[in-house]
């Protein structure tokens, strides 16, 4: 059998699909698992373990001969977790007999939903994100528990972050801090950071080390928060693959981040994490299984509870003390802090 899977969405979103990834390979051990994702995800794909054939697109007329090679490869089934225009388009050139999607897409677009003929009772609102891309395999009879990312980091990678151990942190204990993000809205007061890494640095004698992607407000933003330090860290932002920095994360003795894709790469690695939302919900991305405090909006103390539908709020919201409260439980005893 030769299941294709459609994931055009982000890397948060392809590292959430790895669970549904893992159930496949686990319950149906013969079949045989294609990927169609999106280019910006490509560095991703070494660490996805059990993918046979991978089609990366790129919203180009070159994605004509990607389309023309799922059309070739004769797929008996297609599981379209994106539910947009462009997976629709995929997922009927591929000409699969059976094409799984939410029955959400009925009341979303009857055009695209006349592209699929199984449709699975699942509301993406309603859920956790990695569950709902694990409800999408039902009609193939998988039904997996919730679990975190599995990311199977190659050895270059974990080469690449030893040698930056050995030669910069000098294999002191050290906690990775990710203030950016693509969207501006979950970026926190640069002053804020500032105070957190230097706690983390004189209280809990962890080395500072300083990560973060290169587009431009992402570097304004680490710019305005390296300004404000009266410490020196190791800055390693926008000179790390992300595979490096999924490695360099394994190693690491706390993550301190925004929601982002290193949350998620913390989660895959069971590092120990403080994550911080505002404009996004964390019922829908939070980590369930590995140790992590949730900061959110004016709460004192990290989340235990979570409700499907909350308002946005602003990440100023979040309080410097309530940061380093929650870096020093997650320090002293991370087991007992997750949530």
């Amino acid at each position: 059998m030769k299941i294709l899977l459609i994931q055009l969405r982000r890397l948060g979103d392809l590292i959430l699909t790895t669970p549904a990834i893992s159930a496949l390979r686990g319950h149906l051990p013969g079949v045989q698992i294609a990927l169609a994702g999106s280019r910006q995800c490509e560095s991703l794909l070494p660490a996805i373990h059990g993918l046979q054939k991978t089609f990366l697109t790129k919203r180009e007329l070159c994605d004509l001969l990607t389309w023309m090679e799922i059309r070739r490869a004769g797929f008996d089934c297609v599981v379209d977790f994106t539910r947009n225009d462009r997976s629709a388009w995929v997922t009927f050139l591929s000409g699969a007999r059976r094409r799984i999607v939410s029955d959400r897409l009925k009341t979303k677009s009857k055009f695209r939903a006349r592209f699929y003929n199984e449709f699975v009772d699942c509301a993406m609102k309603q859920m956790h994100t990695a569950d709902y891309y694990l409800a999408l395999l039902q009609p193939l009879g998988i039904s997996a528990g919730a679990n975190d990312p599995v990311l199977d980091l190659p050895s270059a990678a974990q080469q690449r972050a030893a040698s930056i151990m050995a030669d910069h942190i000098h294999h002191q204990p050290f906690a990775v801090f990710h203030p950016g993000s693509a969207r501006v809205e979950k970026f926190w007061e640069p002053e804020r950071w500032a105070k957190i890494i230097e706690f983390a640095a004189t209280e809990l004698g962890l080395f500072p080390v300083l990560s973060g992607g290169g587009n431009e407000l992402e570097r304004a933003h680490l710019a305005s928060i390296r300004e404000k330090l009266h410490i020196s860290v190791l800055d390693l932002s926008a000179q790390l693959d992300l595979l490096t920095l999924a490695a360099l994360i394994e190693h690491a003795r706390l993550l301190v981040t925004v929601d982002s894709a290193p949350m998620h790469l913390a989660s895959a690695t069971g590092t120990s994490q403080v994550i911080l939302f505002g404009p996004t919900n964390p019922f829908h991305w939070r980590p369930r299984k590995s140790p992590a405090a949730i900061l959110f909006g004016e709460s004192p103390e990290p989340l235990r509870h979570f409700q499907a539908r909350e308002a946005k709020r602003p990440m100023k919201q979040i309080s410097t003390a309530a940061v380093i409260d929650a870096m020093r439980s997650m320090v002293s005893a991370p087991a007992a802090s997750a949530v």
